[in-house]
This record gives structure tokens, sequence and C-alpha cells, in this order.
């Protein structure tokens, strides 16, 4: 197992209503199936629990706790408890993020309660958790930090609060590999691009009043691999290998996980 007796927080454990398995969930009960001892955090506890129950019934450990990242409070609360059940903390995955949901906007339409909404939950949620996140990881030595961005980091995405947020997840996620290499403890970030998700796929259908089919139809046009979609367990996989010792040598990286969307060449 790749992830034998590491405890992992995966923040956003839960996931959005819609037809298909969500990046968080889905990389939480890949830990478990590896070995992790698995935390799995979200503003709504019943869907953190779902995932936990779901990794329980496979044979694999895991606890839920409820925790919304713009409230430092209850994120420190969050790091504290899964210290108190394990004593340690091994692996810190970061997959919260809003867009449409947000109210997020083109440049000259969006408002500012809508584009700091975006901002505490996509960027000041994840310094918060890495915040109460590492001293344990620095007082043992060793961690791993995978945080999940977008491809719209670096590609031509329309809604600008979810754009500037997720490419400055990736500056962030490179300040943290260099500021805490000296720790022995890793950080990398991943860029998922068009993906089969409830967030993805299921919300914007709602937001734009289109059919689920036609917004899926829609986005595998558009991916170079096979014309389809990328599912949460291509994050979770990808996941999986960055919190692994596999990745022992690997920090500050961004790995783009998208079907070839980000290839450019001439």
């Amino acid at each position: 197992m790749r992830l034998k007796n590491k405890v992992a927080i995966v923040v956003g454990g839960g996931q959005s209503p819609g037809e298909t398995m969500g990046n968080g969930r889905a990389t939480a009960i890949t830990f478990a199936r590896h070995g992790a001892k698995v935390v799995s955090v979200d503003r709504d506890l019943a869907s953190a629990e779902d995932t936990a129950a779901m990794i329980r019934d496979e044979g694999g450990q895991a606890m839920a706790l409820a925790a919304d990242v713009k409230d430092e409070a209850a994120v420190k609360a969050a790091v504290d408890e899964c210290l108190g059940q394990h004593g340690r903390l091994d692996i810190l995955h970061n997959n919260v993020g809003i867009s449409i949901a947000g109210n997020d906007a083109e440049i000259t339409e969006i408002t500012v309660e809508a584009f700091d909404h975006c901002v505490a939950v996509n960027l000041r949620g994840m310094v918060l958790t890495c915040k109460h996140a590492l001293p344990s990881m620095r007082e043992q030595g060793s961690g791993a930090i995978i945080n999940i961005s977008s491809l719209a980091a670096w590609s031509v995405y329309p809604l600008v609060a979810y754009k500037t947020t997720k490419a400055a997840v990736v500056a962030m996620t490179e300040q943290l590999a260099i500021m805490n290499a000296s720790y022995g403890i890793r950080a990398n970030v991943i860029l998922p691009g068009l993906m089969d998700t409830p967030m993805a796929v299921d919300t914007r259908a709602k937001t734009l009043g289109k059919s689920r089919a036609d917004v899926a139809a829609m986005r595998d046009a558009q991916v170079p691999l096979g014309k389809k979609m990328g599912t949460a367990w291509d994050v979770a996989n990808a996941a999986l290998f960055l919190a692994s010792d596999e990745a022992g040598f690997i920090t500050g990286v961004s790995l783009p996980v998208d079907g070839g969307s980000s290839v450019r060449v001439g």
C-alpha cells in the first residue's frame, strides 16, 4: 500500500450534488484504498460523512469533520481534531473551489462581494489550512501538501475571480514548496482540465439552464485525448502519486491532468 498508516486530511471531502464523483471524494477514497487514515473535511458534514462511510464500507479508516474554509477557527479546530485523534498529519489535500456557483463573472460585471467570496474560498481557505497544518508537519520533519488549482490558471477563462484565484494557488504552492523544503515537506499543485464532476458539469448545467447532456457534450468535444472529459479518479490518481513516497523528490511542481488541453505545438 502506497500510503500505509499515513494520516491524510482531505479538505472538500464531500461534494456538491450530481451524477458523478467529485474530485475530493474520489481522492479520499483512493487515499484510503492505499492505506491512509483519512479525515474527510467539508462545510457539509453530511456529505463529508457520506465519503467517510464509503471508505469504512470498504474496510478503510475514515472520520468526518465539518469546517468552512472561510472560518479560520473552524479550520484550526479540524486540524487539531485530526492531530488529537491520530497524533500526526502526513498529507494535506486541498480541494475546495467555486466559480459560477459563487457568482463569478467577467471583469466588468463582477461584484466586489462575489470576487471577495471566491478569494475567501479558493485562495484564502488554502492559506488557512496550510497555516494550521504546517506546524505539526514541520515538527515531525515530513509532509506532503497537494493543492487543486485548475487549467484555468494557464488558459483562457472568461470569469475573473476563478482564473485569478487558481493562478494564485499555483504561486502559493511554489512558495510553500521552497519555504518548507528544509523541513522535509513537499508541496505540489494539480491543474485539472475539463472534468466530468458535479461542480464542473451539474452545477454549470443548472446555472446556465442547459441539460447535463448538452454541457457534457460541449466539454467532451474540447478535449484532445479521446474527445472525452477526465473523471475525478484521474485527479485522485495524480494526487495519490504526489502524496506517496514515489514522489519523494518532487516539490513545487504544477501537474496538468487535462487530456492534452495544455499542450502547445509550434
